[in-house]
């Protein structure tokens, strides 16, 4: 490897606490630029080859790009450290940035665990809507994604129907999926109508791209058309290179991590020569191994999370996690096991934006009971890390003293004005056996169950105007017109 001058670490020290001192994330980030120099990347887009050769990369054999490690520098140097995302009504909703954590859903799903009934079954449109609802209910939910993805549509206009399902049924951030580029151009006119116009959504966007990337080291066409259209346009997106240990990458954690990690970082140095300045998220899941017993892809693996995160804050880029979810089949022990488990190591280790609460059979179904479950974890970590109060009242010295060594606090008027302030959770049960034992012996899964149920018969979402909601409607209209057309 060639000698180049060391990135300087985020100076908290809890970089340090996921098995990734600071010379090892040097020695990591060192392997990176030399597999984007020496072995290069193919980029399967024209204007994206152009655009990296101009800058100054090696291109051969019509799209192989090698980069040289000053392009990246300078990428890390003009990529912001902070992503601010706002909710629809223009609020500041997201701080995407340090050890700032936020929690929504995952996305298209593609079986649901129905709450009232159990049954696993393929997901509808109503699905869909219930999801946003239920999201926008939960108040430890902070952003939204389409939870499943729907039959009885045509797949070609599916992710337009999506975003007009959460357009319409959550004032929250959205992150949102699409099929190609051109649902990628319809979502974002979808948003610009709710946000009042093209400038308005780029100076307060309350949308984010998820895109996926073939692999760290081919970088498919859609995948670019996306990346440069919204950095054009300054709307944050995560760029995620799916990579295999064993399959598509080296088995081993390092050389899983760094065969994705090459194609982030190429990412990044695209995004920045078209837009210095852009909003780029960065992965806080990569290096992942197929489970070679089973050959399924785990979503609840603890090898990779402590390295992603922790690179994550190296480079100064806002982090988008993975948690709340479990390879369980049924919202059984292990859901709730690994659900709390993956929720408190991504919070713990400070990713940002950490999407896939509530999902299943790794990644292959959703449940929204679940979803209620990790709303519980979250608000449970939320209250973990919550500052202490240390004054005068809080410390309650002069009371201590009144109340005196023989005296009980149950009727003094410190208890009741302060005894909220206290963890009391919603979910998690704490009664006696005999007064659990006379509400029906419920599990905790019931409860979650009822919970859905009840929040989805109550809460009504902040709608869209009329005006709004037909311009948005429009847009699904037009695309479902051209795809019948091309189906003639």
């Amino acid at each position: 490897m060639n000698d180049r001058p060391s990135r300087e670490l985020c100076p908290d020290h809890r970089i340090s606490c996921g098995h990734l001192p600071p010379p090892d994330a040097q020695k990591l980030h060192e392997a990176c630029l030399e597999v984007l120099e020496r072995t290069g990347v193919r980029f399967f887009l024209p204007e994206a080859v152009d655009i990296l050769k101009e800058a100054g990369a090696a291109v051969s054999d019509g799209n192989r790009v090698r980069i040289p490690p000053e392009l990246v520098e300078q990428a890390l140097e003009t990529a912001p450290s902070e992503v601010r995302m706002f909710d629809r009504n223009g609020r500041l909703a997201l701080e995407l940035r340090d050890f700032n954590t936020y929690f929504g859903p995952g996305s298209d799903c593609l079986y649901i665990l129905d709450h009232r009934t159990g049954e696993r079954r393929r997901p509808v449109p109503d699905d869909v809507v219930e999801a946003a609802r239920l999201c926008d209910a939960l108040p430890n939910i902070d952003f939204v994604m389409s939870m499943f993805l729907p039959t009885e549509l045509d797949v070609a206009v599916t992710d337009r129907f999506q975003m007009e399902a959460m357009l319409n049924h959550t004032t929250k951030p959205i992150v949102f999926v699409t099929n190609e580029f051109s649902g990628t151009v319809d979502a974002v006119q979808m948003a610009e109508a709710v946000a009042g116009g093209a400038d308005e959504l780029s100076d307060k966007p309350f949308v984010c791209c998820y895109i996926n990337v073939t692999t760290g080291l081919r970088q498919n066409e859609e995948a670019l058309q996306k990346l440069l259209f919204l950095s054009e346009r300054n709307i944050p997106f995560t760029y995620v290179p799916v990579t295999q240990g064993g399959a598509t990458a080296p088995v081993t954690l390092a050389g899983s991590y760094i065969a994705m990690n090459a194609g982030v970082l190429a990412g990044l140095v695209l995004s920045q020569l078209n837009r210095p300045g852009a909003p780029f998220i960065a992965p806080g899941q990569g290096g992942e191994s197929l489970d070679m017993r089973t050959l399924v892809s785990p979503y609840a693996a603890p090898d990779d999370r402590p390295l992603c995160r922790a690179m994550g804050h190296f480079y100064r880029l806002p982090v988008f996690g993975l948690a709340g979810c479990s390879d369980a089949k049924v919202l059984d022990q292990q859901a709730a096991a690994e659900a709390a488990l993956t929720l408190m190591s991504d919070c713990v280790g400070g990713a940002n934006l950490i999407h896939d609460l509530g999902y299943l059979e790794s990644g292959m179904c959703g449940s929204l009971a679940l979803l209620c479950i990790c709303d519980e974890i979250v608000g449970w970590l939320r209250h973990l890390h919550k500052p202490i109060s240390l004054d005068e009242d809080a410390l309650a010295v002069d009371v201590i003293d009144e109340t005196g060594p023989d005296g009980s606090y149950m009727e003094h008027d410190h208890t009741f004005a302060h005894y909220r302030e206290r963890y009391y959770p919603d979910l998690f049960d704490r009664d006696n056996y005999a007064n659990w034992e006379a509400k029906g012996s419920t599990t905790l899964g019931e409860r979650a169950a009822e919970k859905a149920s009840r929040l989805l018969d109550e809460h009504q979402p902040e709608p869209l105007s009329p005006e709004t909601a037909r311009a948005v409607n429009d847009v699904v209209r037009k695309a479902a017109e051209r795809a019948e057309g091309e189906h003639t």
